[in-house]
């Protein structure tokens, strides 16, 4: 009896040895199995990372970096208006279509501005300024948050994310987007041609989308097609927010249109950035060279020939009169009926731009140096409410003539009240406010964006009447244009003028002189300037006036209006031909 019992635990415990063995086997197969879903997920999100990019990721050691040090982000600039922020694993829920911070105790957050972030926003997505629909901000997890949510795809490029302002008007496209994303992009070393703009405002790809891929060899990203490759996208280094430096223009959404109040770009750098715009449209010489070695006979005028709205009426008597008043042969360009880089290449080498005025007349901006712009307005549209192309050609260093010229007489006008109200329609008003709108002899300051006199009356067709126009340019044009003798102007500024020193004496108890001397700036001695003067400041101690001078010497002796017995503040600078600026000297105290 006691041997069968011996028997009977024996089997027990093997049977029980075999169960743990088993359930020891299911458990680690189970393990690996769920290691092998791990390992089977992360493989398809790296699949999925480089679906976006040739740059090769590993997935888990960006993900252990995400969960180990959250988001990082260090930014530029005092104000909402003029940030940029740089963000290491900024991630993006297409889902509830927000951006996400994660913290850990590694995360940073420079400038940490608490609640202040709300007031009104982080940032601005586009270059237009504290535009409302333009803001940007995010939402706060911490990092152990990332256990209960999709698991990321990782964007391993560097990246830009902004938003276009109007990807299908022109004027738009270059002067908010193309220009500031091209000098946002140089401000930043790592934002090179293999970086990756990402357009967070949500249209679709627009009429110019083909401009904006000029700007980098990775093809840009849309709102929308972040859904296609994940539920939640991290970008392993990212920009936020766009330069406003190239701007020189505002629309009008708190005040009239007009020039920006300081603008902070020349012509230098929208020719610089218009150059490199032309090479990668393989339009590779510049104007000036090949026109340095053509005959006059080269030299012609553009006329943007409109087929849709806004026409010229008489075009083709336009275009004779032209070309017999400055003898040269004058060509039609169209964006309805040419692409945008054979219209480019047409302007880089014209003489003179004719169009009515529009978003196509930012294409002014490929006119070689010394081209004339003549912008045309219709009916009860005064030129100077709308500059923004007179503003640009008047940039130092664009080196442009500018003509306004304005239809004066309205049976030369034909308007279209019963066309939709976004094509200047105005059938949808009371009739009162049709009558007013009729009667109105020039339309007035007004805001962006829908003022109904302003589009019934921008959409009008007009006929030019010609010899008004030629009185215009004639007036308006000193000298033929002549592109071969066009140089770039010296945008150089003086230095500081050296060694300033004062010397008074009294003649008399009434009567005293004042003598200023100084020395050359420094950098004059490398330059070739065509007029160099000197502005001199003489203010007595204790009042708030001054007296101004410009003198064409290094020394000038002063009694007018000095004083025996008196401190005089001094201050002098020097000018290059007429509108470059030096700075003062340090001012000089001089008792007499």
């Amino acid at each position: 009896m006691r041997a069968a019992g011996c028997r009977m635990n024996m089997a027990a415990i093997l049977n029980g040895l075999l169960v743990s063995v088993v359930a020891a086997l299911l458990w680690k197969y189970v393990r690996l199995s769920e290691h092998a879903a791990v390992l089977e997920e992360e493989l398809q999100l790296t699949r999925q990372s480089q679906e976006l990019s040739q740059a090769r990721i590993d997935y888990h050691a960006a993900l252990l970096a995400l969960q180990e040090h959250g988001t990082r982000m260090v930014c530029t600039g005092k104000m909402h208006t003029d940030r940029i922020c740089r963000f290491d694993y900024l991630c993006y829920c297409a889902e509830a279509e927000e951006f996400v911070f994660f913290h850990s105790n590694s995360s940073v957050m420079l400038p940490n501005l608490g609640p202040r972030r709300f007031q009104p926003a982080l940032l601005d997505l586009s270059s237009v300024e504290d535009h409302n629909t333009q803001y940007f901000n995010f939402q706060e997890l911490p990092a152990a948050a990332l256990k209960f949510m999709p698991k990321p795809v990782f964007v391993p490029d560097v990246t830009l994310i902004l938003n276009r302002f109007n990807p299908d008007n022109l004027m738009h496209v270059f002067h908010d987007d193309l220009l500031p994303i091209f000098y946002t992009m140089r401000q930043y070393s790592d934002l090179d041609d293999e970086a990756r703009l990402v357009f967070m405002e949500g249209w679709g790809e627009g009429a110019h989308f083909d401009l904006y891929r000029l700007l980098s060899s990775k093809q840009p990203l849309l709102k929308e097609q972040l859904r296609n490759f994940g539920k939640l996208m991290c970008f392993t280094k990212s920009y936020v927010g766009l330069s406003k430096m190239t701007t020189w223009y505002q629309y009008g959404f708190v005040q009239p249109q007009g020039p920006k109040a300081n603008i902070l770009v020349s012509g230098n750098e929208i020719r610089q950035f218009a150059l490199s715009l032309m090479e990668k449209l393989n339009i590779t010489t510049p104007a000036e060279e090949i026109l340095a070695n053509a005959e006059e006979k080269d030299e012609y005028i553009v006329v943007f020939s409109r087929s849709i709205n806004r026409l010229i009426l008489n075009e083709a008597e336009l275009i004779m009169a032209l070309s017999q008043e400055f003898q040269m042969r004058t060509v039609t360009v169209s964006l309805e009926e040419q692409t945008f880089p054979s219209i480019v290449k047409v302007i880089s080498g014209a003489s003179m731009l004719v169009s009515m005025h529009g978003a196509q007349l930012v294409s002014s901006l490929f006119l070689p140096r010394g081209a004339v712009v003549v912008e045309l307005f219709p009916y009860a549209v005064n030129p100077e409410q709308y500059t923004p192309y007179k503003t640009l050609a008047s940039l130092p260093g664009m080196e442009l003539q500018y003509v306004a010229w304005r239809n004066m007489v309205e049976e030369n006008s034909v308007a279209y009240p019963e066309r939709p109200w976004e094509q200047g329609g105005i059938a949808h008003l009371e009739k009162d406010e049709q009558e007013r709108i009729l009667a109105s002899k020039e339309v007035p300051r007004h805001l962006c964006c829908r003022n109904p006199e302003w589009l019934y009356r921008i959409y009008q067709d007009t006929i030019v009447d010609i010899p008004s126009l030629l009185e215009a340019l004639r007036e308006a044009v000193k000298i033929r244009p002549n592109l071969k003798k066009a140089k770039p102007a010296s945008m150089v500024h003086p230095g500081r003028v050296r060694e300033p020193l004062c010397q008074t004496s009294v003649q008399a108890t009434n009567e005293a002189k004042l003598t200023v001397s100084w020395q050359i700036p420094w950098n004059l001695k490398y330059l070739k300037v065509r007029e160099v003067k000197y502005e001199v400041w003489i203010q007595e101690q204790g009042e708030n006036t001054y007296m101004p001078y410009i003198l064409p010497h290094q020394n000038y002796t002063f009694s007018e209006n000095i004083k025996p017995f008196t401190t005089y503040l001094v201050w002098v600078r020097c000018i290059f031909n007429k509108n470059l600026l030096g700075p003062f000297a340090d001012v000089l105290m001089c008792r007499t």
